[in-house]
């Protein structure tokens, strides 16, 4: 689960912010601060992952606050929910790390895009060692851009992926480019696209197996732990 800290001075609008939280799944709230000075307080006694971070409040200011933990080198990831609609704003929350910016008043679709996409984000982070550079533009930095983060590499469709995983899911042991070749009635050139794909995401892994006769044939195997990120695709 990750953890959750609200920094809001605003009452209702915290207690908005609290229920929309408890909407989304994979957080939990770990705290609720009405200035710097609980923010801090609470950073100091709880495990927090995510602050929901207001602006304007009164003493210190939220972008304050922010540049403050920047410099502290805290580990924890800061999504901006306020008020404060100018590009100085704006710009500032962002070149501090701010991994989003939502503008009041907001509905709560945006609320639980902008969390999904943390977590979706931060999941897969926790999968990777390497990742290969389309990888890297994809699924990390342009993942706010919704619309593309969905789509396929150039060559490939949802239907023919649907079809080749649905295949793949049947092996429960290992298998190989002519298996799903053959089963899907699929080239053979086409399906090693595929499971290009589905290796670079890691949720198919595959070793090279050497047999006393002919060339070496790559074995396919699925990644259980991964396969949940096959999801968007679908």
């Amino acid at each position: 689960m990750i953890s959750v800290l609200i920094v809001e001075d605003d009452p209702m609008v915290a207690e908005f912010n609290k229920q929309f939280l408890h909407e989304v799944q994979g957080f939990t709230l770990s705290g609720l601060a009405r200035n710097v000075e609980e923010a801090l307080q609470i950073l100091e006694t709880e495990n927090v992952d995510l602050i929901l971070l207001d602006v304007f409040m009164p003493g210190k200011s939220g972008l304050e606050f922010l540049s403050y933990i920047r410099k502290a080198k805290e580990n924890v990831d800061v999504i901006v929910i306020t008020a404060a609609s100018d590009i100085e704003n704006i710009q500032a929350a962002l070149r501090l790390g701010a991994v989003d910016y939502i503008i009041k008043p907001f509905q709560f679709q945006r609320f639980k895009e902008s969390l999904t996409t943390y977590f979706e984000k931060v999941e897969f982070m926790k999968e990777q060692k390497h990742v290969s550079q389309t990888i890297l533009d994809e699924q990390i930095l342009k993942r706010e851009q919704k619309e593309h983060r969905i789509q396929l590499p150039k060559g490939l469709t949802k239907e023919t992926l649907k079809i080749v995983w649905n295949i793949i899911k049947k092996h429960r042991g290992e298998f190989t480019t002519e298996i799903i070749a053959e089963e899907t009635n699929i080239s053979r050139v086409s399906i090693r696209k595929y499971l290009n794909f589905l290796t670079d995401l890691g949720i198919v892994d595959f070793q090279l197996i050497y047999g006393g006769i002919g060339r070496p044939v790559n074995v396919f195997y699925i990644n259980q732990q991964k396969t949940k990120l096959i999801n968007q695709f679908l």
